[in-house]
């Protein structure tokens, strides 16, 4: 009897284990605590009881933020969560003992939207928007647009990535949307 209750917890914890072992898909990325810092974010960084350290800062062209006290402090690429963690690691290093550090995104980084659209142009972000709001934004297909093809070009990236234009596809800052003409 112990070896079949034995067997059958074991076949449990590989079921569960496997359950989270499979690869995720991260729809939610470009909410705050998933999002990934790019350049041109604007960020209200608090460091408690820190008046003059507190304040708005925007991460720069290179992906660092420059907090007083802590000096460059490497931001693209990392969560809010990662960088309060980040910034509290470098002023423990100076002259502040226990600092507690919240970082909150004021505002993202703009898109872009290209090519057969109505207003073409750059964009304030929003989290959760997709290649047709940012189309919606740009005032919509002009006449000679191709509306079953768009291409994207994420922000870092050479290469720009076709879609069909009724692909639920996320947008994020920085990114480049471009809506190409039709020919026939």
């Amino acid at each position: 009897m112990s070896r079949r209750i034995f067997a059958f917890a074991f076949l449990a914890l590989i079921v569960f284990i496997a359950g989270y072992s499979q690869p995720t898909i991260n729809v939610a990325r470009a909410q705050t605590g998933s999002y990934s810092l790019r350049p041109n974010d604007q960020l209200r960084i608090r460091v408690y009881n820190e008046p003059e350290l507190s304040g708005d800062y925007q991460v720069d062209g290179g992906g660092f933020v420059s907090v007083p006290l802590a000096g460059q402090v490497k931001a693209a690429g990392l969560t809010t969560g990662q960088l309060e963690r980040a910034i509290t690691s470098k002023l423990v290093k100076g002259l502040i003992r226990d600092p507690r550090v919240a970082v909150q995104i004021v505002t993202y980084g703009p898109f872009y939207v290209h090519g057969e659209v109505k207003r073409a142009g750059e964009y304030p972000y929003r989290p959760g928007q997709t290649v047709m709001d940012a189309i919606a934004s740009a005032g919509g297909f002009t006449y000679r647009a191709n509306e079953k093809k768009i291409y994207v070009r994420r922000a870092g990236a050479n290469i720009e990535d076709a879609y069909p234009a009724d692909a639920t596809v996320p947008i994020y800052p920085g990114d480049n949307v471009r809506v190409p003409e039709r020919f026939f």
